[in-house]
């Protein structure tokens, strides 16, 4: 199972010096929470994708390339990529440049977008979101696993003969995850070509996640991809801890209380009973998580949003020290616990890899042997 991180990049006031960093201090601060992320064990970090105010990550594959370059381990993503208003010949060519950058450390969530106006910057309607999602994504698949590509849709203009490069690392295409909070079209998608569905698990009641957990795992079934159970599925998280669960609600308080995607808004202590977000101990943090998988399944990865609302960067690092020292060894041990055999392993480009040249071996009887020297 991966553990990992994701950051929305929002630049916030921090509610307790009333100071805010510019957005170069918080774009070179986001690169130093990914190293502290492999520094810390983890596994994956993904970043977002926004263009309006308050974000910065408006370039993901740029700030993903700069990170691998200061990492050697860590999985690089994106925790949304927007299938709607990118362009799909774009989106293929940055992840299969970042894929040789990284040396395969690549993969990709896809998500449609919910702010309307950033639709028209980019020459969209957002009442085409779903239509474009569907037809954007069939065209991305094929650029990354056909030499030479003509199609023709309704929504982008046709292509004659074009040829993506590079090609896909090992012609490996990224994997693909599917991100949705609440559109059931996304988790359709993602059943339909067997890829991954992360489900981001912050804003809505587990009643929801489950749902739609559960609609994708049978419609990856439906499609002949494996047992509900062998659907590859991601939830998001979100967490502050300090050692005291005092001390942790008191001082995260003021963030939540102004933060630009939920404050002033329900209550700390409403928001942590109706949602996933925990403020706590590190042992709150554990015995939460580990319920998820009651609701889910079995599951392969779990990312967690730990540097929003105006966090300092100090405090960010201390809770990824906290994340890798006492709460992700015990999560990865107690998540095998008990977990089915069957149930696949987040798929990573070796993996990947493997599996296609399992399939290139020829069987053992059609190999030459010595005898037929």
């Amino acid at each position: 199972m991966q553990f990992g991180i994701f950051t929305v990049g929002d630049v916030t006031t921090d509610p307790t010096t009333g100071t805010a960093p510019t957005e170069a201090e918080r774009i070179r601060a986001t690169v130093a929470i990914a190293r502290k992320a492999e520094e810390a064990g983890l596994d994956v970090f993904a970043t977002g994708e926004h263009h309006n105010p308050p974000f910065v990550p408006s370039s993901p594959t740029t700030l993903l390339g700069y990170i691998a370059g200061q990492t050697e381990r860590i999985i690089l993503s994106t925790s949304t990529t927007l299938i709607t208003t990118n362009d799909p010949v774009k989106i293929a060519e940055d992840f299969s440049v970042l894929q040789h950058l990284s040396g395969g450390r690549t993969d990709v969530m896809l998500g449609r977008g919910n702010t309307g106006p950033v639709y028209p910057w980019f020459g969209q309607d957002i009442r085409q979101a779903v239509p474009l999602t569907v037809e954007h994504y069939g065209l991305l698949r094929r650029l990354w696993r056909e030499e030479v590509v003509d199609w023709e849709g309704k929504l982008r203009s046709a292509l004659q003969g074009f040829t993506l490069v590079p090609r896909p690392l090992d012609d490996i295409p990224p994997f693909v995850w599917h991100g949705s909070i609440r559109t059931p079209e996304v988790a359709e998608l993602a059943a339909y070509f067997g890829d991954g569905f992360f489900a981001n698990h912050i804003f809505w009641p587990t009643s929801h996640t489950q749902s739609m957990v559960r609609m994708y795992r049978r419609r990856f079934a439906h499609y002949g991809h494996g047992a509900p159970e062998q659907a590859i599925v991601g939830l998001g998280g979100q967490v502050f801890m300090r050692r005291n669960s005092q001390e942790a609600v008191d001082e995260f308080r003021p963030y939540f209380d102004n933060a630009p995607v939920y404050g002033h808004g329900p209550s700390l202590e409403d928001f942590t009973t109706l949602t996933p977000l925990t403020v706590g101990s590190p042992a709150q943090v554990i015995e939460r998580t580990l319920g998820f998988r009651d609701y889910t399944g079995d599951y392969q990865r779990q990312l967690f949003l730990v540097d929003h609302a105006g966090l300092p960067l100090k405090t960010v690092l201390e809770q990824l020290d906290l994340l890798g020292e006492e709460v992700v060894p015990v999560l990865r041990k107690e998540f095998a616990v008990g977990r089915p055999a069957d149930v696949p392993p987040a798929p990573t480009h070796e993996s990947l890899l493997r599996a296609r040249r399992s399939e290139e071996k020829p069987p053992a009887d059609e190999e030459e042997g010595p005898e037929a020297r």
